[in-house]
């Protein structure tokens, strides 16, 4: 089944000088409902994900951590429970994401800034690591949030990002696809009450790079050993590199 012969991805995703403004906004709405949504989505599995990419990123003790496009903080808090000696600062550029993160561990010592990843508002070599959970599809210039997140972190550091692929099992992928581009929407908007958000999801995806590709604008903007694994039956990918 192809989605795009049912619904044009031109009139879902809004053109690169418009995507900011649409992104913030549709994040600000379904802020209350995110969390549940990405249960559902990932059949509970997203926060083993998120717990691998803290895992990833290696931090020392006493590390500092940037989460870039933190939401409503859980790879910030997730890095906090597995090691409670970090200090971790989450990025946003949508305040109502954040607001809801901090009213669910109102006491856990999280900074939350909200901010542009295609400009953090850090100096050079602040952190130990920077990640990203669901980001990428989202911004306008995936090489230059991946050449901030480089630019931040310290020589020897790690940059980390989970994202959505899509399988390279024909089978599969069109099956994948009939969940993404079809369910999806219809939950989401059951549970948000906002399917337009839950539409766009899918269709980001859709001229978003393979996981090869995203690997290798991540060594064109100077990661070194750069690689990738798969996960759940090839429809998400975390990606590694070394600065």
């Amino acid at each position: 089944m192809n989605p795009r012969r049912q619904t044009s991805t031109s009139d879902v995703v809004p053109p690169p000088e418009h995507k900011p403004h649409y992104v913030r906004a549709m994040f600000a709405r379904i802020s209350r409902r995110y969390d549940l949504m990405n249960r559902i989505m990932s059949a509970g599995q997203d926060q083993r994900w998120r717990q691998l990419v803290v895992e990833l990123c290696t931090l020392p003790p006493g590390g500092r951590l940037l989460d870039v496009a933190t939401g409503t903080g859980d790879i910030a808090f997730i890095a906090r429970r597995l090691r409670p000696d970090v200090r971790v600062v989450g990025l946003d550029l949508t305040f109502e994401m954040m607001a809801v993160g901090r009213e669910k561990a109102p006491h856990e010592p999280v900074t939350f800034v909200q901010g542009d990843a295609l400009n953090l508002p850090f100096d050079d070599d602040t952190f130990d690591a920077a990640c990203s959970g669901f980001m990428m599809r989202n911004v306008v210039d995936i090489a230059r949030a991946f050449a901030e997140q480089r630019r931040v972190v310290r020589p020897g550091g790690k940059v980390v990002c989970l994202e959505i692929t899509h399988p390279r099992f024909k089978p599969w992928r069109r099956l994948f696809h009939l969940y993404f581009f079809h369910i999806v929407p219809l939950i989401g908007g059951l549970v948000s009450g906002h399917r337009d958000a839950y539409t766009y999801l899918p269709h980001s995806t859709l001229t978003f790079p393979d996981a090869e590709a995203l690997a290798n604008i991540m060594r064109r903007v100077g990661l070194r050993d750069v690689r990738y694994q798969r996960l759940m039956l090839d429809t998400v990918a975390i990606h590694v590199g070394e600065v």
